[in-house]
């Protein structure tokens, strides 16, 4: 009998075993299958937290439902009646202490019609006219290897990605775009330039498949996205799951692997998926010639403040959904989302509960990052009061930190992730990496690199 041990029981390393456990079923494979978690619970960074009829998720809050193999997985899972889709709304954009709705015809902030252009108030009528360059400049040297960033500046102009398209892909992709490449982010805007001359021609002649994602394009669950990681536990019946105990090393031992765990019991493993945050890989391998890969995966850190008030969320700007922070703000936060109002479910009586983001990105990041709990929520509390003029106090407050663990896709991440995957191949067999910090940041893709892994291995052992 083989057996495979996954360690790191997030999306990623859930995924990896029910797609397992199915080809094991399948072809009748005799392996023994382990999942085990340093937590007390499964499911990494989608975790709920439920408090006075409010649903607050303390990592990510929602799932891009477009991205191959998500629906594939609720439908396999027999989950479609618990699934909800987010409201649709407008997007604002808070700058010079004030909110200005993002043009709807806009994707990532970047219009898709000179109509869209035009509507801007976030841009001057000198930064209009500098974006019709995108119009009659060709493409000569930028590649998806190149810095989008840089490339945008180039042909749409600095006040327009400044002011307006900055500020939603920094949120998305929490970085600086010019050390963002275009393939790691928005790949077909240069296929849009070499092909229609124009990024915003490229848009407007495929608006059809961005008009039909803009609409709904986010689900949860009914009961939050732990109510997903619990249902992939109630499945994974011919898996024995560990939890609360962390492994401390992995060591490779002629044809198999020993994981020690921190309860000093040793388990053997023919096959081993470490679907963990990139410093966890390092520490547990324990091998410095591989730290130079290691060392070139960049993080980002971020500190999320839910505030639930006892006030309905009628009080909210009509069909808005959130805003996100430009540069000439009084607000110390980054972004907000209004979770009721996009989200229903999260609240029981249709009180207001008010997401923000604090990212590494802010300048007053290592200030507010020493700061307590209560002395956090109170600067989101004046951020409340500034944006939306809510005098009123939290009845809930729920804090989370995310301190380098978000990934950063920058320019040097696919020559890292190249570059250590080979040596794994060479020198681990039968080892693999996975999850977020190598393979996409969305869970979408997290699903699909635990059921590409999972399948790979299944293959292997028949």
């Amino acid at each position: 009998m083989k057996t495979v041990v996954v360690l790191g029981s997030g999306i990623t390393g859930l995924c990896t075993m029910h797609y397992l456990q199915r080809q094991v079923r399948e072809k009748n494979l005799d392996v023994k299958l382990v999942l085990i978690e340093k937590n007390a619970y499964l499911g990494g960074k989608l975790h709920s937290a439920y408090e006075q009829g409010f649903i607050m998720e303390t990592g990510a809050d929602s799932i891009v439902a477009r991205h191959k193999g998500v629906m594939e997985l609720v439908q396999e899972l027999e989950f479609e009646e618990e699934l909800v889709f987010n409201e649709t709304g407008i997007s604002y954009i808070y700058t010079n202490n004030e909110l200005h709705a993002i043009p709807t015809d806009t994707t990532f902030g970047i219009p898709m019609s000179l109509a869209s252009l035009e509507a801007s108030t976030l841009v001057s009528e000198a930064g209009k006219q500098e974006a019709l360059k995108d119009l009659t400049m060709p493409n000569v040297d930028f590649t998806k290897e190149s810095s989008i960033g840089e490339f945008l500046t180039y042909y749409l102009g600095d006040e327009l990605v400044q002011n307006q398209i900055a500020p939603v892909l920094a949120g998305v992709y929490s970085g600086d775009l010019n050390q963002l490449s275009i393939g790691s982010t928005l790949p077909y805007l240069i296929d849009y330039k070499n092909d229609y001359g124009s990024v915003i021609k490229g848009f407007d002649a495929n608006r059809e498949q961005f008009v039909k994602a803009a609409n709904k394009k986010f689900i949860s669950f009914k009961k939050g996205l732990s109510s997903l990681i619990d249902r992939l536990e109630e499945t994974l019946t011919d898996v024995e799951i560990l939890k609360g105990i962390a492994a401390t090393q992995v060591t490779k031992h002629e044809n198999h692997y020993v994981i020690t765990l921190a309860n000093s019991v040793n388990m053997e493993a023919d096959h081993v998926v470490l679907a963990l945050p990139n410093e966890a890989v390092q520490y547990l391998l324990q091998d410095t010639s591989l730290n130079n890969y290691f060392e070139r995966f960049n993080t980002a850190s971020a500190i999320t403040i839910y505030l639930g008030f006892d006030v309905p969320d009628a009080v909210l700007p009509a069909d808005g959904t959130g805003f996100i922070v430009s540069h000439n703000a009084n607000l110390q936060c980054n972004a907000a989302t209004w979770t009721s109002r996009k989200w229903k479910h999260t609240s029981a009586d249709s009180k207001l509960l008010v997401r923000l983001f604090y990212k590494s990105i802010n300048p007053a990041y290592e200030e507010l990052r020493a700061m307590t709990e209560e002395e956090l929520a109170a600067v989101a509390l004046d951020d409340v009061r500034k944006s939306l003029g809510i005098e009123e106090k939290p009845t809930v407050v729920n804090v989370s930190k995310w301190i380098n663990q978000m990934p950063k896709y920058d320019l040097a991440h696919q020559e890292a992730l190249k570059g250590l995957t080979a040596e794994l191949s060479e020198r681990y067999p039968n080892l693999s990496i996975a999850g977020c910090s190598y393979f996409g940041v969305g869970i979408g893709a997290c699903i699909q690199n635990g059921k590409k892994i999972g399948e790979e291995l299944a293959e292997k052992l028949s």
